[in-house]
């Protein structure tokens, strides 16, 4: 398991920064490594994001140094969405078979965790988010169809969108009255947002929310387009060019929004204060600068 570890940054810093440096502290490139787990642990409210992607063999998740556990989840939650080929996820001892755009949250005190790929030809793209806990809640396979699918935005503002809404206290009320479980999670919240062919934009107008920061896995791009990511105080943006599943740290002081040569789809994780979706601090467009 290759860990490694990102600090924080203050916007008065970042201000500064060459676009070497912005690429550097923020940008994580190849986050899928074939028969490898790759994670990057940010002391921003101390996620860990990443990819783990079995060929061969399955792939487990270990305590270790930087997280001074016994096992990865001692003292974590952990959400993953899969976005190669179809895969399962064992969790000590059981089985869930999680196919493509499919999620699972695993609670804290899950101690065995693996991934593999029910096709090596096809090997599954496990995305990985974790943050700490504080109590443990259910594991749960959270099927396309269960997540929440809500379409926003339009052609002429070249941004018609679908969130997907997995890791979600709405979907976790809807799945405990199914199944008679109390599923949850602390505060991770995780979901996937698809454009429709001819838009380009997401997140505009931007949004900051200081409870809590973002990371996004930009994905489902060619290698001759881009994602313009936008990043930095309102009055201070930055950007960086970001590439096919390839993710991008956003602090809680920062705005987060991204432009596409083409349409792109993105996974975005959030770890903080609260986990209401809806907690956002709209700018106005003539606001930036």
């Amino acid at each position: 398991m290759n860990l490694e570890v990102r600090y924080s940054n203050h916007f008065d810093d970042v201000k500064h920064y060459t676009t070497q440096q912005l690429r550097d502290h923020f940008l994580v490139e190849d986050i899928f490594v074939k028969g490898e787990i790759k994670l990057v642990y940010s002391h921003n409210d101390r996620i860990i994001f990443g990819g783990v992607t079995p060929t061969d063999k399955a792939l487990a998740l270990e305590g270790s140094k930087e997280l001074a556990s016994e096992y990865f989840l001692q003292r974590r939650e952990l959400g993953t969405i899969n976005i190669g080929g179809d895969g399962i996820v064992t969790v000590d001892g059981k089985d869930y078979e999680v196919k493509t755009h499919e999620a699972i949250y695993v609670g804290m005190g899950a101690k065995e965790i693996s991934f593999k790929s029910k096709d090596t030809s096809k090997p599954a793209k496990f995305y990985v988010n974790s943050a700490t806990g504080h109590r443990n809640y259910p594991t749960v396979l959270i099927n396309y169809a269960d997540a929440n699918h809500k379409p926003i935005g339009s052609l002429e503002d070249c941004n018609k969108r679908t969130i997907n809404q997995y890791i979600h206290d709405e979907v976790f009320a809807r799945l405990s009255e199914r199944d008679g479980v109390e599923y949850g999670s602390c505060q991770l919240a995780m979901g996937m947002t698809k454009l429709d062919p001819g838009s380009n934009w997401n997140t505009m107008p931007a949004h900051t929310h200081e409870r809590r920061m973002e990371v996004y896995l930009y994905f489902d791009m060619d290698e001759d387009n881009v994602v313009f990511h936008l990043m930095g105080k309102p009055d201070e943006t930055r950007h960086i060019v970001m590439r096919n599943e390839s993710a991008v740290i956003s602090p809680s002081w920062s705005i987060h929004s991204g432009v596409g040569t083409k349409a792109y789809t993105f996974i975005w994780g959030m770890v903080g204060e609260n986990k209401d979706y809806d907690d956002q601090d709209w700018l106005k467009t003539n606001e930036l600068r």
